[in-house]
């Protein structure tokens, strides 16, 4: 709260009442408010609907219209429920958390811990994954858990935010000091279990990876599996699954415990594998409204320098003109 502005403290100071009111509600009650707000965003707002349609009817070419129409209106339905479920995570208590997220295969985890090896848990943006923060309510007390976040450009709300993922004893760590973090804590020979959800669009620098995935051809981040490689982390992946409405079940899955033996990317291809089959298993339950597919091959190929590998971040238009006086160039 010192770093913050006067502003961003009140802001914080009055979000968290507001937020935590809010919390104390009922889930019957906040359900209603979640059929309300999907009446909004799916009739009336329409909330990222292009990009939604696109990318429905895109990784579901095999599905009549009817059928992506009635994904969509599951997506957006889904969706209000996620929001309302965050902002009921600001006070649910452990023993009514573990009712509502159960995880399966926890003992594993420990099991690791208790012979020093840290462990890895790969998520995507699928199922209720603000309730992930609460995996140390299902492991041995004396365990660390640690999850990555994005920094927010609002200072307020960020703090909001980390304060309600914070609530169940995970650490959080900024994701530029993700690394440095994990190698502190292998110094100090201290075995933590970390999530990663690597399923967002990298930056043209930081794509080394392009994989089929929900029939495109998408570019990956591949950052989760140097950290896991570099210490030896033992990777599972959090397979979540919706029971019914404000009940979650998160299976962890071994994806192997000698993650140096695997070859390169082959962690990061195992991984999209399994996220592709829970999305199918219940599609409606996928972060839907996210721009995933914005950077495509053709647009990468003409950004890169295939001498250098360098990338040229101009706008496209510029690009292609510049390309097309390098075709001529070399044609005469």
């Amino acid at each position: 709260m010192s770093k913050l502005s006067l502003g961003a403290r009140l802001g914080y100071t009055l979000g968290f009442g507001l937020w935590y009111l809010a919390s104390l509600l009922p889930f019957w009650l906040l359900y209603r408010f979640s059929d309300l707000l999907y009446l909004l965003m799916c009739y009336v707002v329409k909330y990222r609907h292009k990009v939604i349609w696109k990318n429905l009817s895109e990784s579901f070419p095999e599905r009549s219209e009817a059928e992506l129409r009635r994904l969509q209106r599951d997506f957006y339905h889904w969706f209000c429920d996620y929001i309302v479920e965050t902002v009921k995570l600001m006070s649910l208590s452990p023993k009514a958390l573990r009712r509502r997220m159960e995880f399966v295969g926890t003992e594993q985890i420990d099991r690791y811990m208790a012979e020093g090896r840290s462990c890895a848990v790969y998520l995507g943006h699928f199922g209720q994954w603000e309730w992930i923060s609460t995996l140390p309510n299902w492991l041995h007390p004396d365990n660390t858990c640690v999850q990555i976040y994005h920094a927010l450009e609002n200072p307020a709300f960020d703090k909001l935010l980390l304060h309600v993922r914070g609530r169940n004893g995970a650490i959080s760590v900024q994701m530029e000091d993700t690394l440095r973090r994990v190698l502190r804590y292998q110094r100090a020979q201290q075995p933590i279990v970390i999530g990663y959800i690597a399923d967002q669009v990298p930056m043209w620098d930081s794509i080394h990876l392009w994989l089929p995935f929900l029939h495109h051809e998408t570019p990956v981040l591949t950052g989760a599996e140097r950290i896991i490689r570099r210490v030896d982390q033992v990777p599972f992946y959090g397979a979540i699954s919706r029971v019914r409405r404000g009940h979650y079940r998160c299976e962890l899955q071994l994806m192997t415990d000698e993650p140096q033996a695997l070859q390169e990317h082959e962690l990061t291809r195992q991984y999209f594998r399994l996220l592709e089959a829970n999305i199918q298993a219940s599609p409606e339950l996928y972060l839907w409204s996210h721009n995933r597919w914005k950077r495509t091959r053709w647009e990468y190929d003409l950004r890169r320098n295939p001498k250098t590998g360098a990338i040229d971040h101009s706008p496209i238009e510029q690009v292609i003109a510049r390309r097309e006086t390098e075709a001529r160039t070399a044609k005469s």
